[in-house]
């Protein structure tokens, strides 16, 4: 009896703090620690997009109601929202074959370097050829290069072959430059598949094009997601290789708003529909993908 009562001495201290509870305090500092940072979050997204919001009700807004205040004026007179800016953006042609020319010079650029960079990343990580990683580091030495130190070579190259002033020179400038910066990514992210998976591929028949196809690709998705968006949105926001490379038959969106502010300046019912048009594609491929986006940057950090 003496033991069994001396167990129970030594025991129930233990049990008391184990089912002790969390103070008041402390349940008051974690409820509001989760409630704080979510509403800090909310507070960022929303300063975040007050730019978008802002450039979105300005496109609704009359020229001269522009002029006489600004855009948050509208929640106080709502009247002051209009399409006539839209409607007003559609009939100028320089913004519309200057969007029509944007999607020509981001679609294939973006395409390009995903299709070319997958297959030269998955040849520099996993098959045998004389020189391989010499090649790479060449590929690596090309990254540090800016862009501005090859627009007068390639320029004179273009001019020479013919494509200047052009949607294609736009397009193969793009493709040159992004290609070093997607071998270098997907090269390291296919780099940590597991060789026993391709070699158990390789002994069941598979080629190297089906490897790749079958297996190397679905595995590199969210690799190739991340690398499609970075490109996409540095192609489509891009100016300084367009207003270069391209004339007035092959300009994007961004040097064509560029031409109307320095031709007029004050057709800011013009601009400010075509600018938000700019800015609001990027953000919809951005949230449209983001999940892919997200899962990529992850694989890449975990790995």
């Amino acid at each position: 009896m003496s033991t069994h009562a001396g167990q129970l001495a030594k025991t129930a201290p233990v049990t008391a703090v184990g089912r002790a509870r969390p103070s008041l305090g402390s349940r008051i500092a974690s409820g509001l620690g989760g409630t704080v940072v979510r509403v800090f979050l909310v507070l960022v997204g929303l300063f975040w997009l007050v730019p978008t919001i802002g450039l979105l009700l300005s496109s609704l807004r009359s020229s001269e109601d522009m002029s006489g205040s600004g855009w948050w004026k509208v929640f106080s007179a709502p009247s002051q929202l209009t399409v006539d800016n839209y409607q007003k953006l559609l009939e100028n042609s320089d913004i519309t074959n200057s969007l029509l020319n944007t999607v020509l010079i981001t679609v294939p650029a973006t395409l390009l370097v995903v299709v070319i960079g997958s297959l030269a990343g998955y040849a520099f990580a996993w098959m045998e050829f004389p020189g391989r990683d010499w090649w790479f580091l060449g590929v690596v030495g090309l990254l540090v290069v800016p862009v501005q130190v090859a627009l007068i070579p390639i320029a004179e190259l273009f001019g020479k072959i013919g494509v200047f002033g052009s949607v294609i020179g736009v397009v193969l400038f793009h493709v040159g430059y992004g290609l070093p910066f997607a071998v270098f990514l997907l090269r390291n992210f296919f780099a940590e598949i597991p060789r026993e998976l391709l070699e158990a591929a390789r002994l069941d028949g598979a080629g190297e094009l089906r490897l790749f196809a079958r297996v190397v690709m679905p595995l590199g998705g969210p690799a190739i997601a991340s690398l499609g968006i970075f490109q996409f949105l540095w192609v489509w926001n891009d100016m300084l290789v367009a207003l270069v490379f391209s004339d007035s038959g092959s300009q994007p969106i961004t040097v064509a708003l560029q031409t109307q502010v320095r031709q007029f300046g004050n057709n800011i019912d013009v601009l400010a529909p075509g600018a938000f048009i700019s800015m609001v594609i990027p953000l919809a491929v951005f949230f449209a993908f983001q999940r892919q986006f997200v899962s990529g940057v992850m694989a890449g950090a975990v790995k």
